[in-house]
């Protein structure tokens, strides 16, 4: 098999292995690394449904992964989806009330992210080896509520490691909250920021590009990767669960081999619609990606208008890991819609930073018809929550709400009939106070862990293992600062 090469997308005289792209999380000019070409999955339907969530993984990633022998991959895998999934099929497609659903939150935090960081950290003591570093990775590291957890839990005492994690201390649950602040493990750091998501990204984004602080921490043997999924590491995971949701569909007589199936995906920093997007272009028969948006609906007008505008009013809402205004990811698909044009990319790009918007040429529109946009307001989030538990007596969180809701009104509005899975990307427990004020308004005034006994009596939803007692665990993290401030944090962490 050829060697796959990855490209800045914002250089296209940076070429790069796999192993080094993961290593390296962002590449030198800022941009993030992408696939020379996205591979192409050839193995008939009907065989690859004979795979189960392991087998399947391995005849994905070998295709991106081509700097990594199949049996490392195979090993790696299997390192990662084992019994801290709370189901044997680690990502289940189930069916409510007509509707499927997606359920990627049986990992070890409650959250979709487990898919992509539990295998993360095998992928990158392999990268590390295949390329002879011999310096401390320290993941630095911005998060909306999930990926933080996620990724402290992967990486916690892994050898060779150390972990900053920067979460807004005002825009996250209280769950999401209590899990990052009482993470254990001698080599995690969590830091609460005096600000919003956007905030810590473009702050964690500084930092991966200051020379003088790469330069201070190559004098002390470390390097910067991320667990982000600007680190094409943690994306190219995450493609896997599409195709193993079409199989799933596919045997269950929902779809038949070659039909196409939409997916809807609560959209925040752009990653898991845009894994749905890879596999797609591997030759997966998706029909349409609904892109669903919050309240914070930057991405739901610019597929609307082909206008990217970052410049308005920033909420704070029940599905806060959506609550962002700068997707990351997009910058990805702008690169392939846009004809792997570096040069057109950094100019957008520069627009954004200096404008605070860019729109995209018509050719550019054009190329976007796999995705249609669609937003959900927080009393339609509640509606969705409520008329799904009541009908059918299935327990959504508010982000999953979010894509419940966008889609309805997508297939309302275009009176399509193509079969469709909902992406449910975090489990209602890490949402408790929000998920039970929308069954019923008497627990407006509740407190999340005290909600999760009268959830689980309501509900018939046991409360997962791994939050109980979470609300009596000491606190180990208790530093916030300022964003101007995360750099002064970062060096004395690191003692530089």
């Amino acid at each position: 098999m050829a060697q796959l090469i990855y490209h800045s997308t914002r250089g296209d005289d940076l070429a790069v292995t796999a192993a080094e792209a993961i290593l390296s999380g962002i590449a030198a000019d800022g941009g993030l690394y992408v696939p020379a070409e996205i591979p192409l999955l050839t193995t008939p339907l009907h065989e690859l449904a004979q795979l189960d969530y392991q087998q399947l993984a391995v005849s994905v990633l070998r295709l991106f992964l081509t700097d990594f022998t199949e049996e490392e991959l195979r090993e790696a895998v299997a390192a990662a989806y084992n019994n801290r999934f709370d189901t044997a099929e680690i990502a289940p497609v189930v069916e409510h009330g007509g509707v499927r659903y997606l359920e990627l939150f049986h990992g070890p935090t409650l959250a979709f992210k487990d898919m992509a960081l539990a295998l993360l950290p095998y992928l990158m003591k392999l990268a590390a080896r295949k390329t002879g570093l011999d310096k401390e990775v320290v993941i630095l590291t911005a998060t909306s509520g999930d990926t933080g957890k996620a990724a402290l839990e992967a990486f916690a005492g892994v050898e060779g490691t150390r972990i900053i994690v920067f979460f807004p201390e005002q825009g996250v649950s209280p769950v999401q909250k209590q899990q990052m602040v009482t993470q254990a493990g001698n080599n995690t750091f969590v830091i609460g920021i005096e600000g919003n998501f956007d905030d810590a990204q473009s702050g964690v984004k500084q930092l991966f590009t200051d020379r003088k602080l790469l330069d201070a921490m190559a004098g002390k043997d470390l390097v910067f990767s991320s667990a982000n999924s600007i680190n094409i590491g943690r994306l190219i995971p995450q493609v896997v669960y599409y195709w193993h949701a079409y199989l799933r569909v596919m045997a269950d007589g929902g779809v038949q081999a070659g039909e196409p199936l939409d997916f809807a995906v609560p959209t925040g920093n752009f990653g898991n619609i845009l894994a749905g997007y890879y596999a797609k272009m591997m030759g997966l028969p998706v029909g349409t990606l609904i892109c669903a948006s919050n309240e914070n609906r930057v991405l739901s007008d610019f597929f609307a208008s082909g206008v990217y505008n970052k410049e308005r009013e920033f909420y704070l809402t029940s599905s806060p890991s959506m609550d962002i205004l700068v997707s990351s990811n997009l910058e990805r698909l702008l690169w392939q819609i846009c004809g792997k044009s570096s040069a057109q990319v950094t100019d957008l790009m520069q627009q954004l930073a200096s404008l605070g918007r860019y729109q995209i040429s018509e050719a550019m529109k054009r190329n976007l018809t796999d995705f249609v946009g669609g937003h959900a307001t927080e009393e339609e989030t509640s509606q969705a929550i409520r008329q799904v538990h009541e009908t059918a007596g299935y327990l959504l969180d508010p982000h999953t709400a979010v894509a419940y809701n966008v889609w309805e009104k997508y297939r309302q509005k275009t009176g399509s009939k193509t079969p469709a899975v909902v992406v449910s990307t975090a489990s209602p427990y890490k949402f408790t106070k929000d998920v039970m004020q929308a069954l019923n308004p008497q627990y407006a005034d509740g407190e999340d862990f005290a909600l999760f006994a009268e959830m689980e009596k309501i509900t018939a939803v046991p409360v997962p293992a791994v939050v109980r007692g979470l609300a009596s665990r000491p606190v180990l993290h208790k530093r916030v600062c300022k964003k101007a401030e995360m750099q002064l944090v970062v060096e004395s962490i690191l003692g530089l």
